[in-house]
């Protein structure tokens, strides 16, 4: 297989308007680079035409595009780690379908670390909301006090829990919307881990970077917009998913005793907003907490 610099990976289920933005503003960004590239999608069996979509470009671009299809939705992670195997880059940048370009974020993010890829293993730029503000995606594990910070202490409004720094800085973690990397390194930590079907991807991936002595940066100056959870099936979805992401990641990474408060605090606060969804009458809460609590709940 001819290796070339990057290729950008894109995991497509059901957003087919959202991809075809992406893709585009990619291919806006790279316009004037002078390095070799490739996008590669995956799609997870989308049913919204996005399929059609995609063969159009595979046609347009050739060798520059690359297109896989899956019979089912696999997930994030596995998806984007099929995605990892077909790629001839020695470098990948891992893009959400929701993600927008701004400028030349990905020539910009690109060249700061090929400057810096003896020091920086793993890189992220600024994600920003739909009407330009920080978004955060510079974070922190999930250590106790930080899992209690975003339970119960809106740990994202003060900067406990995730935060948007304006300089380069090392952090925890970065959000799997956008993480530029060597192919190798990734490899080296044999992908994301394929048990986890949707969000905690990133942390678990880093955490297992972290401790082989791989670091982690963010770097502002590239800027992207992201809509976030465009693939998640209503608000419910998102919410359970990270209760599960939790529970496994604590599973495998922390000591029993700390599974036990952690499990003690996913249950603290979905008793909380089930208490408050009934005495509101808001129904969403009530469900989606009554699925959460149930969760921690039958963990074993």
């Amino acid at each position: 297989m001819e290796k070339i610099d990057l290729t950008i990976v894109i995991i497509s289920y059901n957003t087919k308007k959202l991809t075809q933005n992406c893709i585009e503003s990619s291919l806006k960004s790279l316009k004037n680079v002078t390095f070799s590239y490739e996008i590669v999608v995956v799609d997870n069996a989308s049913k919204d035409g996005s399929q059609e979509m995609l063969k159009a470009y595979q046609t347009r671009l050739k060798n520059k595009f690359k297109l896989i299809l899956n019979d089912e939705n696999i997930g994030f992670g596995k998806g984007n780690n099929l995605g990892v195997k077909q790629a001839r880059g020695e470098h990948i940048l891992f893009l959400n379908s929701d993600i927008v370009v701004l400028d030349e974020a990905i020539s910009e993010l690109f060249k700061f670390y090929i400057e810096h890829e003896s020091e920086y293993h793993f890189l992220g730029g600024k994600l920003l909301n739909q009407d330009m503000t920080d978004q955060p995606s510079a974070c922190r594990f999930f250590t106790l006090p930080v899992v209690f910070a975003a339970l119960f202490l809106r740990g994202d409004y003060w900067g406990l829990t995730r935060f948007s720094p304006n300089t380069v800085k090392q952090v925890d973690w970065i959000s799997g919307a956008c993480i530029l990397t060597k192919k190798a390194y990734f490899e080296t930590l044999g992908g994301f881990d394929k048990n986890i079907f949707l969000y905690m991807e990133e942390v678990d991936l880093l955490y297992r970077a972290k401790q082989l002595g791989y670091l982690t940066f963010f770097y502002p100056p590239a800027r992207f917009i992201h809509l976030g959870s465009a693939s998640s099936s209503g608000r419910t979805f998102p919410i359970v998913q990270v209760y599960r992401g939790l529970l496994y990641f604590y599973k495998n990474h922390y000591s029993q005793m700390a599974l036990l408060w952690l499990k003690f605090m996913l249950k603290l606060k979905a008793s909380i907003a089930i208490y408050i969804g009934k005495a509101t009458k808001n129904q969403y809460l009530i469900e989606t907490y009554e699925k959460a609590y149930q969760l921690v709940k039958m963990d074993r």
